[in-house]
């Protein structure tokens, strides 16, 4: 495996000419990616998203020959195209990865961060951390340049992109303050001034123009070169108050999963502050035999908060950990509401999963534009109460892959994901309840690699998403 910093510079040599795509692939017909990973035949893995054009994306960089974190990296990057309202390249969120060989997989977190916002600042941003917190998760899990990942998300927002069914509701909703703002009117606007509705074609120019700039120069632009710059700039015009120093000192990191046994199975979940996690671990493992919890994960995530408000130091992944073992969970009260957010799935044919959760600390955060770069800003958690993110992936020992859940809804994400995660770990589609919680995952109930024709992913039918078992013959 390459070091980072090795990486970064075979990025930026290699990423220095444009290279001409074919119809049929995301890759260049002469890139090193393409040469040493042709188009595989037979099943190839599962993608399960809110966004049903992103994970057509995922499911064609499977089919090409990527992995599972290549899969969600570019499945992310598209994300910032088709769902800006959840999920644009100012937004952050948190990726659990296992792959077969791992203990316990890792935990990659990266969430919105707030900047130093001047005085002036009207509309405080967070610092932007997607592509970064997707670069390191690729980085360590990921086998091709991750600047050939960038390029379907560029296409989208070069070619345009129907507006789907989540994203129209998103801009329904609030429709009135994006349009009284001339850069977001440019973008969610038609030619009449009303918003852009479901399957209208949304082109967004200035946005492929910066992701073309991470594709040439690499992620770092966006924190040390010209693109951060301009962002910068841009940014501080639109009242959001980031500046240089925002954007170099903010980095993601890596760290080490909670975990449970339970059932024969090792299942691991985000560790905070990507707190959802122990709540969704919580839950799960209060559950009896039919699916009922005497946790509610919401109590959890809440009494946790109120525990890291209370303490002098903030309690850390490894208290959360010892608090899971010992049985002494916090509870709370019900949580204020949560800002929105979005998740998906990855799986690919040898069990490595990746598990997402993505959010804009608000719907289209700021509201507003960082100028020529088309980035929606995401809102500072300054203003704003901390997302709720949360991922689960089960895993028989360090061989086999069972099951990877995940879910969006606010409040309820962290309940939802553990009702998701049981009936996946069973390979049952769950019993849909009322309430804001969407759920995806991935279920091989034979275990991965192994009897791959037993696999099959789930979307919340009350959203918008897409599940795509992913076979390709050549």
């Amino acid at each position: 495996m390459k070091t980072c910093s090795a990486r970064m510079a075979s990025l930026l040599m290699a990423c220095s000419l444009t290279i001409p795509l074919t119809a049929c692939s995301i890759f260049a017909d002469d890139s090193p990616a393409r040469q040493s990973h042709p188009a595989l035949t037979g099943f190839v893995g599962e993608v399960v998203a809110d966004e049903p054009q992103a994970a057509l994306v995922a499911r064609d960089v499977l089919a090409q020959g990527g992995n599972a974190a290549d899969a969600a990296a570019a499945l992310g990057l598209a994300l910032s195209v088709t769902l800006p309202s959840r999920a644009s390249l100012g937004a952050g969120g948190a990726c659990l990865a296992w792959r077969p060989g791992d203990a316990q997989g890792q935990a990659f977190v990266f969430l919105p961060r707030a900047g130093q916002t001047p005085a002036q600042s009207d509309r405080p941003a967070a610092v932007p951390m997607l592509a970064r917190g997707l670069y390191l998760m690729q980085l360590r899990y990921g086998h091709v340049d991750f600047a050939d990942l960038v390029v379907p998300a560029r296409n989208l927002a070069t070619d345009g992109v129907p507006v789907g069914g989540l994203l129209a509701s998103d801009l329904a909703a609030v429709q009135t303050p994006l349009l009284a703002d001339e850069k977001t009117r440019a973008i969610f606007a038609n030619s009449n001034g009303t918003v852009l509705g479901a399957n209208d074609l949304m082109v967004q120019p200035r946005l492929a123009g910066a992701l073309e700039r991470l594709r040439i120069a690499g992620v770092g632009d966006l924190y040390n070169g010209s693109l951060a710059q301009s962002f910068t700039l841009a940014s501080q015009a639109a009242g959001a108050g980031l500046t240089p120093a925002d954007m170099r000192s903010s980095l993601p990191v890596a760290e080490q999963p909670l975990t449970l046994r339970s059932g024969g199975l090792d299942i691991s979940f985000l560790p905070p502050p990507a707190d959802g996690g122990l709540g969704t671990a919580a839950a799960y493992s209060a559950m009896d035999d039919h699916g009922h919890s005497g946790v509610r994960a919401e109590a959890v995530v809440s009494g946790w908060r109120a525990r890291q408000t209370g303490k002098g130091a903030a309690m850390t992944a490894a208290d959360a950990q010892a608090l899971l073992q010992g049985g002494s969970l916090p509870s709370g009260s019900a949580l204020p509401p949560l800002p929105a957010s979005t998740s998906f799935v990855v799986t690919d044919r040898t069990g490595e999963t990746v598990s997402c959760g993505l959010t804009m600390n608000n719907l289209f955060g700021t509201g507003r534009v960082a100028g020529s770069t088309g980035i929606v800003l995401a809102a500072s958690p300054v203003r704003r109460p901390l997302p709720l993110l949360t991922a689960a992936i089960a895993h028989q020992g360090t061989s086999q892959f069972r099951a990877a859940a995940t879910a969006s809804g606010q409040n309820v994400a962290a309940d939802t994901a553990a009702i998701a995660l049981r009936a996946a770990i069973a390979g049952q589609r769950p019993t849909v309840t009322d309430g804001v919680g969407r759920a995806n995952f991935v279920s091989c109930p034979a275990g991965l690699p192994g009897d791959s024709g037993k696999c099959f992913g789930w979307t919340d039918p009350r959203g918008s998403g897409l599940a795509v078992s992913s076979s390709h013959t050549k």
